[in-house]
């Protein structure tokens, strides 16, 4: 799914707006015991409850892709005879109508989910979207429909204890301890089933959201999808820093990490700018065009793609979003030194008298702890 494709689907997470008629769920306690079911008419709440429910299922459509959003892919043996694919077409097909699918899915995440002592809840609710057709142009004909797109989205939200504060009550003029019982946390992970590729459904794919780039829930991916996940964003730098650091070893200066950091960032720059709602990806022999430039060797160029292509895999994409950080960091034994990464150039690494020097300009305005001072 691209970020165009993203976004339409994120419009319909509204009441006037999506086919939601019912949101099904589950109140799961620390102990892995289901507490309590929900299976609640969307018409029949409060509208603000209705904007809660659907809020937090559209949160399974937010965040940056490759990062927060993730594509699980499907073998052809899974699709084809699979208990995981069957139990999500199930799902799809019943509109999560089915008690006994959705208690098996509930299970299945239940069993497998660490959610690190914490009370949470199940959502699922499913969508009948009536695509609107598209000419050349790609101007949407309203009376026109290309095809009807059957999703649900499951959502898993933490479940947090309200805070005990003084409440005043009017009929006694006085404050007494009051609490409003536990309260629905934002969405920590869920997916949509199946992908909407194309405008289309892609029995193939599911789209898998984290809050937390860092906590990936790699138990949760095996228990519903049985696939390999993706790498993580952090997995993605750390293995991408690694490779950087051995390859190239002693031509591993700060004028090369600079100008990798500044080219790739400027990419992501660039493609932010263009509104392209594919994700951005660049190959390998990019980044060893970059390391050219900057003076490493062709040794150490090679020694590099080998150890991309271990740590990727062959024909890999790399995403630049997520190997470069939006601050330019740098750290000694004693000093941590973090600046805007357009400002990066102004660094130099000398010697001076045997010893290693970072030096940065001054210029006018230098000021300690908000003081300004003199040299």
């Amino acid at each position: 799914m691209n970020q165009k494709e993203i976004n339409e689907l994120r419009r319909r997470f509204r009441a006037d707006k999506s086919n939601i008629s019912r949101i099904y769920g589950c109140f799961v306690n620390t102990n892995k015991e289901i507490v309590a079911y929900i299976d609640s008419s969307l018409g029949m709440l409060k509208e603000e409850e209705q904007e809660i429910y659907l809020g937090r299922l559209k949160k399974c459509l937010s965040g940056g892709q490759g990062r927060n959003l993730m594509d699980i892919a499907f073998s052809t043996a899974q699709v084809v005879d699979s208990e995981e694919h069957r139990l999500l077409s199930k799902l799809r097909s019943t509109q999560c109508a089915d008690a006994d699918a959705r208690e098996a899915l509930y299970r299945r995440v239940i069993d497998a989910l660490d959610m690190e002592q914490s009370n949470y809840v199940i959502l699922l609710a499913s969508d009948s979207y009536d695509v609107p057709y598209r000419g050349t142009d790609d101007v949407e004909q309203a009376d026109a429909s290309a095809d009807v797109f059957t999703y649900f989205v499951c959502a898993v939200c933490p479940v947090k204890d309200a805070t005990a504060d003084l409440r005043f009550y009017y009929d006694v003029s006085e404050f007494h301890i009051a609490s409003s019982g536990p309260l629905l946390g934002n969405t920590a992970l869920g997916f949509l089933f199946p992908a909407f590729d194309d405008r289309s459904a892609n029995i193939y794919n599911a789209l898998y959201y984290i809050q937390k780039p860092e906590l990936l829930h790699q138990e949760f991916i095996d228990a519903v999808f049985r696939t390999e996940a993706p790498m993580s964003a952090p997995e993605q730098r750390n293995a991408f820093h690694t490779a950087l650091a051995d390859a190239l070893d002693a031509e591993c200066s700060y004028g090369v990490v600079q100008s990798v950091h500044e080219q790739l960032r400027e990419r992501v720059e660039l493609h932010k700018a263009e509104k392209n709602p594919e994700l951005l990806s660049l190959e390998p022999r990019e980044v060893e065009n970059i390391l050219r430039q900057g003076g490493v060797s062709e040794p150490r160029v090679e020694a590099f793609r080998k150890a991309v292509e271990e740590s990727f895999g062959e024909d890999a994409a790399l995403q630049p979003g997520n190997l470069v950080d939006k601050k330019f960091e740098i750290v000694t034994p004693n000093v941590k030194i973090t600046m805007p990464p357009e400002y990066s150039e102004m660094v130099e690494t000398r010697v001076i008298d045997g010893r290693k020097y970072l030096l940065i300009p001054a210029g006018d305005g230098l000021e300690v702890n908000g003081i300004s001072i003199q040299f």
